[in-house]
């Protein structure tokens, strides 16, 4: 005791080394505190918890929000123990007050920004969270805690109200809307593709001006980010699929059917009437012996009313091998069990063009899989360009180099 009191007389006689021994106590008090609260409370309790169930919540917890509220501690610390240390001047314990409360509010602040992470990861564990994403929710909510939490901090270290700060945003009301306008204008687009289910997380979305086309994998306060099939990301602004046109692709992946839209361009010159040997020949075909029955029944008792005007075939109506080709076609369709007979199936014919005459081909698959889509639909077309000459038709293609070459050997001979 003697000696202590002896320590604490001769720190008395030399101000500045009593005021700096204390300093140092306190940081040491602070850093202890932290040793204690991180090491060996927090880590105790995350051990204890870790056994139950909700390990992985706990986990998420203490990341995101014990870690940061332990750091309150040695503020607190501090801030209580700057009043015990001598020979400072009078505004150093209001200035070192100021600035450990203005930490502990941004660490408040910074824990609360976790505790919403954490409920958006939690969220997004959920089945409809795909569908239904509140990440932008989540920013908006952090952007709302980080201003309160600066304004707070600002009025602390001015040692001002923060009503005082708050009457004179009405002033700035105007400059803060134009540094937020992009915000606000994401936050209503959020709300927007939230409350309508404009676009989910996992959509193939298309949006031409911007050279986006792929699946959604992202959707945020201020960007959505795609994933284009060449695996290139593209970020959108969120506000543009308020303002502008994009396709979305989800009620085709929905409909379990997607859309085969393709013509073939026939030759017009070798559109014909059939003889009837080559009647005849198409009764091999299965699929259009009943047509061929059915149709040469209707011409027949159109033409035996003709009487003596069908005498002259010009008169009278015939089979040409593009209707029957089209019949073939649609037959071929309805018996192929990778088309979706429940959805729109037909054959048409387009306006003739220079480049022939389009027969299109329209219908779904049954199947919504990319790769599974190209392959039936290029089965489909083999076997149409294929069989097409057996009906004495010829698919029109403009001249190509090995033309022309032959027609020159072709005239040279002669």
């Amino acid at each position: 005791m003697t000696e202590l009191s002896q320590l604490n007389d001769w720190l008395s006689n030399n101000a500045v080394l009593d005021t700096a021994v204390k300093i140092s106590l306190l940081l040491v008090a602070a850093l202890l505190a932290n040793f204690i609260v991180k090491r060996v409370l927090l880590a105790g309790v995350v051990r204890l918890l870790a056994l139950t169930t909700a390990s992985n919540i706990v986990r998420l917890l203490e990341t995101h929000v014990v870690a940061r509220l332990a750091n309150v501690v040695p503020a607190l610390v501090i801030a209580f123990g700057i009043r015990l240390v001598p020979y400072l001047p009078e505004a150093v314990p209001v200035i070192v007050l100021n600035v450990c409360h203005a930490f502990i509010v941004i660490t408040i602040a910074r824990a609360l920004s976790g505790l919403l992470t954490v409920a958006n990861q939690l969220y997004e564990l959920q089945d409809n969270a795909r569908e239904r994403p509140i990440k932008g929710f989540i920013q908006v909510a952090k952007i709302a805690i980080y201003v309160i939490a600066s304004i707070l901090m600002v009025a602390i270290l001015i040692d001002r109200s923060p009503v005082i700060l708050l009457s004179g945003l009405g002033a700035m009301a105007a400059v803060l809307l134009l540094v937020f306008q992009d915000t606000l204008l994401s936050l209503v687009a959020s709300v927007q593709i939230s409350s309508n289910d404009i676009i989910r997380v996992g959509d193939w979305i298309e949006m031409p001006n911007l050279s986006a086309d792929g699946d959604v994998i992202d959707i945020a306060l201020h960007t959505v980010q795609v994933q284009n099939w060449d695996k290139t990301i593209t970020f959108i602004p969120t506000k543009n699929f308020i303002s502008d046109s994009f396709k979305n692709w989800r009620g085709m992946q929905q409909s379990g059917g997607r859309r085969i839209k393709r013509s073939l361009l026939i030759d017009q010159q070798s559109i014909h009437f059939l003889s009837a040997d080559e009647r005849q020949k198409l009764y091999r075909f299965h699929l259009l012996s009943d047509y061929l029955d059915s149709k040469q029944a209707e011409i027949d008792a159109w033409n035996q009313q003709l009487l003596d005007a069908g005498k002259e075939p010009v008169n009278t109506r015939r089979i040409s091998n593009i209707g029957t080709f089209r019949a073939y076609v649609h037959q071929y369709l309805k018996n192929h069990p990778k088309v979706h007979q429940q959805m729109t199936l037909m054959v048409r014919q387009l306006q003739p063009t220079s480049d022939g005459l389009p027969l299109e081909v329209y219908c779904f698959t049954n199947t919504t899989v990319w790769a599974d889509y190209e392959s039936v639909q290029a089965d489909i077309f083999d076997h149409l360009l294929s069989i097409a000459g057996e009906f004495g038709l010829r698919v029109f293609q403009h001249p190509s180099g090995s033309d022309m070459r032959g027609l020159f050997q072709q005239l040279r001979s002669h």
